[in-house]
């Protein structure tokens, strides 16, 4: 085989396995998208004020965790309940999705931070626009990633 025929034959093997490898798909995506759609789920379900989205997105246990206003929800079932009564009234997220940090702790958890506006009242009442900065964990199970622990902090004002 001359030089010529030999390089002819390289370059179709190495045409060939880059159309191979273009046909392959990812098995998953990156934890960290899983992740950010998770989160961005869970945004759409509170924003929706849809209480059975929002419940397939907690970690149905009685160690999830939501410190609202001071004080700890312990429990997905309480956390729900609360949810139900404060989608009666004026309840909004929206997050600073530029500004959203994922750090992964282990295969199966990771912390979620991002700069969030919430629109908060009660029904009938004048809306409230206050700024936190939102602290999740979330864990993956057989369903998918799930809030583990919802975590406000007030941020400071400019």
């Amino acid at each position: 085989m001359s030089r010529l025929s030999q390089r002819h034959a390289i370059a179709g093997l190495c045409i060939g396995l880059l159309l191979m490898m273009s046909m392959l798909k990812p098995g998953h995506a990156a934890p960290q998208d899983e992740i950010r759609a998770a989160f961005e789920n869970f945004v759409a379900a509170q924003n929706d004020h849809d209480v059975s989205k929002a419940k397939a997105l907690l970690l149905a246990s009685p160690d999830f965790l939501w410190i609202t206003r001071g004080a700890p929800i312990w429990g997905s079932d309480a956390a729900l309940n609360r949810f139900a009564t404060l989608y009666k009234g004026t309840w909004r997220l929206d997050p600073d999705m530029a500004s959203l940090r994922i750090m992964l702790v282990g295969d199966g958890a990771a912390r979620l931070y991002v700069p969030i506006t919430f629109t908060i009242a009660a029904a009938g009442q004048p809306p409230q626009i206050i700024r936190f900065l939102m602290n999740q964990l979330l864990v993956r199970t057989a369903r998918g990633w799930q809030v583990a622990s919802i975590l406000p902090i007030p941020a400071a004002k400019p």
